[in-house]
């Protein structure tokens, strides 16, 4: 009888260091060990050449060798990337780290320090690097070139925000005294103004002067806001139809679609297919949270809904695109599941079946797109 054992890589007894880096806006809390003595500076934040030297101070003090490796990790946040990519350029291994999955002792009153954070993390990061993969969940980080055009999306959604704040502020101005005032987005500011003073309240007083300088500098901004909303569309546009980039083609073979519009599948390549890569329809699940969390304990056994643990871009995109869905592909093999699923089920149901329907979605546009499988029943534009 052969007996098969596992063979572990021992990394115990090997000389690396290891380094956690709490972030803040003025100092930068570091946490260096060998796995055995702990070390702890403070460098000035943005400050990469100090932190190198407190790392080839680190090897001397707990006496490493001046080549033995190092292994860094920091939380994702307000810094982005770019630290991790310098990092990087000068031989460190660097994780960034997901903030949710750092382990929390639930016993006790927490204390919150970066002393006491930055040496949790180092400690998980020796786990992790000695081969426990599940002591941390490492972040996919984009390229420099993917992160920045992921840019002009992100921007044009915030300026849609913004014009719907600015335009709900007028109207609630407006009703404050019970007038209501419709125009067209062409009128310029002094042709605003004019309006606003010969549109009288329900009563028939003319509004407060006061009301009518607050609403002119709002719609002030919202034309501002409407400007920097046409120049991004205009820049998306111009770029999309250059077709130099790689993901405007693959932008414009989901738009092939019936169902999928051009702004959906600009923002589903900026901000999922274009850099990241799926083994699996589980890993694309999980990436967009849209996976489930099953609880089950003894008799219990529930669902918990999905995990939200994932893009929500792309999450709330794709409930939307489900909706749309049924409406411009009803023979489909996906709109023929739903309806046999949940159509004659209740609100609610259909609510919950949406979301499931969303997943499925999901996994069949990932494979539409990268294997060229069009999904069952599914039509092309024409």
């Amino acid at each position: 009888m052969i007996q098969l054992t596992r063979q572990m890589n021992d990394t115990t007894n090997r000389p690396e260091l290891y380094l956690s880096i709490e972030l803040s806006s003025s100092q930068w809390k570091l946490t260096l060990t060998n796995g055995d003595r702990l070390r702890e500076r403070n460098v000035d934040a943005g400050n990469v050449g100090d932190l190198e030297r407190e790392l080839g101070q680190a090897k001397e003090k707990l006496e490493l060798p001046k080549d033995c490796p190092v292994h860094c990790c920091y939380e994702a946040g307000r810094d982005g990337f770019w630290l991790h990519r310098e990092l990087m350029k000068r031989g460190v291994n660097n994780v960034v780290v997901d903030p949710s999955a750092i382990e929390i002792n639930r016993r006790m009153r927490q204390t919150k320090t970066d002393r006491v954070d930055g040496r949790k993390l180092v400690a998980q990061l020796v786990r992790y690097q000695r081969g426990e993969r599940g002591a941390l969940r490492a972040v996919r980080v984009p390229s420099a070139e993917a992160e920045d055009a992921r840019r002009p999306e992100r921007e044009r959604k915030r300026l849609q925000r913004e014009r719907t704040a600015h335009r709900n502020r007028m109207g609630a101005l407006l009703i404050l005294h019970g007038a209501r005032l419709t125009l067209s987005p062409k009128l310029s500011v002094d042709q605003f103004a004019e309006a606003l003073k010969q549109h009288p309240t329900p009563t028939g007083e003319p509004l407060p002067p006061g009301l009518r300088a607050e609403l002119v500098r709002e719609y002030e901004r919202l034309q501002v806001v409407q400007r920097q909303l046409r120049q991004v569309d205009s820049e998306i546009a111009a770029w999309r139809k250059a077709k130099k980039h790689p993901w405007a083609k693959k932008m414009d073979r989901l738009a092939e679609l019936g169902g999928i519009g051009d702004k959906s599948s600009d923002v589903l390549v900026r901000e999922f297919f274009g850099w990241r890569t799926f083994d699996n329809r589980r890993q694309l699940a999980s990436a967009a949270g849209l996976a489930p969390t099953p609880f089950a304990s003894g008799k219990v056994e529930r669902e918990q809904g999905i995990s939200k643990a994932g893009s929500a871009r792309v999450r709330s995109l794709m409930v939307e695109l489900a909706w749309f869905w049924l409406r411009r592909q009803p023979n489909s093999q996906l709109s023929r599941w739903f309806n046999e699923r949940f159509g004659a089920s209740g609100k609610r149901s259909r609510r919950v079946g949406i979301v499931a329907l969303a997943r499925k979605l999901l996994v069949a546009l990932w494979r539409f797109l990268e294997q060229g499988v069009i999904p069952e029943g599914a039509l092309l534009k024409d």
